[in-house]
């Protein structure tokens, strides 16, 4: 016992130095040899990864010249800190992977399975780690990744027209973006104004979207209803055609020289400013929105309606209890605890729901007191126009991350006080 800890103690050093040294030394050479590779590539490329993480801390040096007409290339900073985000992550899972070097040489032990029974005895024992390892790597590629190089941005001077690559440098600017967002006072009537009409927005749509959905739901239900299939397929026509072609059409219809409008001067009324008045603009892409979401909901509450008991109704009737007591005391209740989910899920949808509002209205009517900003445009439209109009990102990246904080912190809070969540992660 004592000769073989001694052994194990002289060969576990090894994997200090060379990854994965360890595990060749005791017969161990599919875990050996992959870490041995995956040093070998680390240290091939560690130029290249100290350069990167240079050029984050410095965002270039050199900015884009002129020589006659020749232009002689500068550094360009958005690449150089993608790169620097892209560096850094490598080499934080390059330490973990030199970690979990590290554990395993500690357990491990003299190895007498072939190459093809050390495969299966890993993939055995590994499956899910394998299954879920393309998951991660996506995870991190297009969830983490943005969300570091998003912050990153809100510190720089990322805007036109003086701190656009490759003509010119990025700096980094610290908290200069959040002061100037909420100190500035055409930025922050801007973003306080949008940020209220965006809640506004969220929660009606939801609600509105969600109630005509309820009265679908319990009218089907009705039993003096006839052909009930027929006007199911009815009500769910609108889900089964592209949103965007809905809106498309709405636009199409409600615009000022529109059919509606056209029908309504033929009859001898003024036409009705749907998307050029402030007000009336708010109230149609909220009407519309309820259009195309309400189908949804009556699909999803007429699931939630088969699965009360009948027993609750029969019971009730017996009591004396009227319809709308029925309703108030039994259906609601059992309705909302299954489709309160739905409804978080739905509210945090709407509010950075850029299609409704771009599609229909693009954002407009103009608003002059707001910086790029219409009457209607809520915060993700306007990030739109302040990045792909106005190459404000450093801005837009700040908004992005209040977004993301507001959603965050008030999808968790209404999860953790529902009942339905409370019993699904038995909390």
């Amino acid at each position: 016992m004592l000769l073989s800890e001694g052994k194990s103690m002289r060969i576990f050093p090894a994997s200090f130095l060379i990854m994965g040294a360890t595990q060749l030394i005791s017969g161990h050479w599919i875990k050996g040899s992959v870490f041995l590779l995956f040093q070998i590539v680390v240290i091939s490329n560690i130029n290249l990864l100290l350069n990167a993480t240079q050029g984050l801390i410095t965002l270039g040096t050199v900015a884009q010249t002129r020589s006659g007409f020749d232009i002689v290339a500068g550094d360009n900073s958005i690449f150089m800190l993608v790169e620097g985000v892209v560096a850094f992550i490598f080499l934080f899972f390059s330490i973990f992977v030199y970690w979990l070097n590290i554990k395993d040489a500690q357990v491990c032990e003299k190895c007498h399975q072939s190459f093809t029974e050390q495969l299966r005895t890993i993939y055995d024992n590994r499956f899910a780690t394998i299954m879920l390892a393309p998951a991660f790597i996506a995870c991190i590629a297009f969830i983490i990744m943005p969300m570091i190089i998003t912050v990153l941005v809100s510190l720089t001077n990322y805007s036109a027209p003086h701190h656009i690559p490759p003509k010119n440098l990025v700096d980094w600017v610290g908290l200069k973006n959040f002061i100037t967002l909420f100190e500035l006072r055409i930025w922050s009537k801007t973003f306080v104004g949008i940020g209220v009409w965006t809640v506004l927005w969220a929660f009606f749509a939801t609600l509105c979207t969600c109630s005509f959905g309820f009265l679908l739901a319990l009218a089907l239900e009705n039993k003096k209803i006839i052909a009930k299939k027929a006007w199911r397929v009815v009500f769910i026509l609108p889900y089964a055609i592209p949103a965007f072609v809905t809106l498309l059409i709405f636009r199409l219809l409600l615009n000022g020289i529109g059919p509606v409008n056209s029908t309504l001067n033929s009859w001898g009324i003024d036409s009705i400013g749907f998307l050029s008045d402030p007000l009336i603009a708010k109230m149609t892409v909220i009407a519309v929105s309820v259009w195309v979401g309400a189908p949804y909901f009556m699909v999803l509450i007429t699931g939630a309606m088969t699965n009360i008991p009948r027993d609750l109704y029969e019971a009730s009737e017996v009591d004396g209890a009227s319809k709308f007591q029925q309703f108030r005391e039994i259906t609601l209740p059992m309705v909302l605890h299954q489709v309160a989910p739905s409804l978080v899920m739905t509210f945090a949808h709407n509010f950075n729901n850029f299609g409704a509002i771009y599609l229909l209205t693009e954002g407009g009517p103009i608003n002059p007191e707001y910086r790029f900003a219409g009457h209607t445009d809520i915060l993700i439209t306007w990030i739109y126009k302040l990045t792909l109009d106005f190459q404000q990102y450093q801005i837009a990246s700040v908004i992005s991350i209040i977004i993301f904080l507001f959603l965050s912190i008030f999808a968790i809070w209404q999860f953790r006080r529902m009942k339905s969540f409370k019993e699904d992660v038995g909390m």
